[in-house]
């Protein structure tokens, strides 16, 4: 028997035909589940380095491995071998009052009818302190055989103390082949009909994730029983998976990586791969204003004074991104995204600030020349520059001397300004 903390018990008095229905409603990557080890396909290699997976009697353990590797399904089978009672938790849904509840119930189960019980606890790394230390008594007394599972390092995720009584348990992604393997016996059982070229698609771009390719097999199967007589072909197959398979997030790895190699890329004048990373965030739902931002800091971090224009460019993007919006703004983005890629590049200004901060940073406060103050009182003589030649006259705007923080490069209109200032202050 399966216990939930979340669905409760099954209720034995459905009808087969409700219990049917219920059934296909269910996603396919749930149906499709193993029950065996002879069904299960991948992680080869752990019944090699953990024989005692293969045995009845199993330790404590927490099963670690990319979404979509078998881990739920792994602690399924392994319940169902060695012959113990099976209760999920899932650490999102559930708090320490419903832990302590099932616990209350795994030892209720033990000692009216001898059942040693096994606790699944899917998402483990999101326990709290307080649910752990609640595990942790029993797990060490060996009330229970908990498995947990979790997409993160439980040596950095679970604390010290439980992980020491569990054992891990490291699966990787499953392989294209595993995968295509998984979707062939699938569509075969429940006779999905699908190109075998859509299968080895849908196997390439799950990403070793079966959970992804049989969610995506779920959909064409849906799709297929509302056309009826003309299932999908091969090019509307690809056109659904590639509109429902392109990862993008908003705070997270996705994110940052993707906006890494947009600014990388202007950085080194390809305006190809900027173009192509401004479409990856347009299509992911990035904010366009946000990434607007990016451009004017941009222009000023990477090409500045090689090309002043491109300021003006980015400020004039960010103001006619926030007052058009999408899709138009787009265009505007695109124009501002191809000017500063193909620009002239110089961080001098960048670079120049950075140290100048890091001067003061390092200083007591620096005073102000007398002759520079708002009210100097007579104190020292100010020369005013338009009064001379050139408007400029040489004189020290510093008390004490100081490093030389901004380095004009030799590229684009910068050159100009390093020559004058070389004419100037040589």
């Amino acid at each position: 028997m399966v216990n939930d903390a979340q669905t409760g018990l099954f209720d034995s008095k459905s009808t087969n035909q409700n219990v049917i229905q219920n059934n296909a409603r269910r996603p396919l990557a749930f149906r499709a589940r193993p029950t065996d080890l002879e069904s299960y396909v991948g992680q080869t290699h752990l019944f090699t380095r953990y024989p005692f997976l293969k045995g009845n009697n199993l330790p404590s353990l927490v099963l670690w491995g990319p979404p979509g590797t078998g881990k739920t399904t792994l602690a399924h089978i392994l319940a169902e071998r060695s012959g113990l009672e099976f209760y999920r938790f899932n650490a999102v849904l559930g708090g320490i009052a419903d832990l302590k509840k099932l616990i209350a119930s795994a030892e209720e189960m033990k000692k009216m009818f001898g059942k040693e019980a096994l606790i699944f606890i899917d998402e483990i790394h999101r326990f709290n302190k307080a649910q752990q230390d609640a595990l942790l008594p029993h797990v060490e007394a060996g009330d229970f055989t908990l498995i947990g599972a979790t997409t993160e390092n439980p040596r950095s995720s679970v604390n010290r103390a439980l992980l020491s009584r569990l054992q891990v348990v490291e699966l990787t992604r499953l392989s294209s082949q595993e995968v295509l393997q998984i979707l062939k016996s699938t569509s075969e059982k429940y006779e999905i009909n699908t190109p075998p070229m859509a299968l080895d698609f849908i196997a390439d771009y799950s990403r070793g994730d079966a959970r992804t390719a049989l969610n995506i097999l779920d959909l064409i199967q849906r799709q297929n029983a509302e056309l009826g007589d003309s299932p999908l072909d091969f090019n509307q197959i690809q056109k659904l998976i590639l509109e429902n398979s392109r990862d993008y997030d908003k705070d997270k790895d996705r994110h940052y990586d993707v906006i890494s190699a947009f600014i990388k890329s202007m950085r080194g004048s390809d305006p190809n791969a900027a173009l192509l990373w401004l479409a990856v965030m347009l299509d992911g739902g990035e904010d366009p204003v946000f990434i607007a931002r990016r451009l004017v800091v941009f222009a000023s971090e990477d090409v500045g004074n090689a090309d002043p224009m491109g300021l003006t460019m980015a400020t004039a993007a960010l103001s006619a991104v926030a007052s058009i919006g999408m899709p138009e703004a787009r265009i505007n983005l695109a124009q501002a995204v191809t000017y500063l890629a193909a620009a002239e590049k110089s961080n001098a200004a960048y670079m120049g600030i950075n140290q100048a901060m890091e001067y003061v940073q390092s200083n007591c406060t620096i005073e102000v020349p007398e002759m520079l103050k708002n009210e100097h009182g007579g104190k020292g003589e100010y020369k005013y520059p338009h009064s001379y030649d050139g408007a400029f006259v040489k004189q020290n705007y510093t008390k004490e001397s100081i490093p030389k923080f901004y380095e004009p490069t030799n590229h684009g209109q910068e050159m100009k300004i390093k020559d004058r200032l070389d004419n100037l202050w040589d």
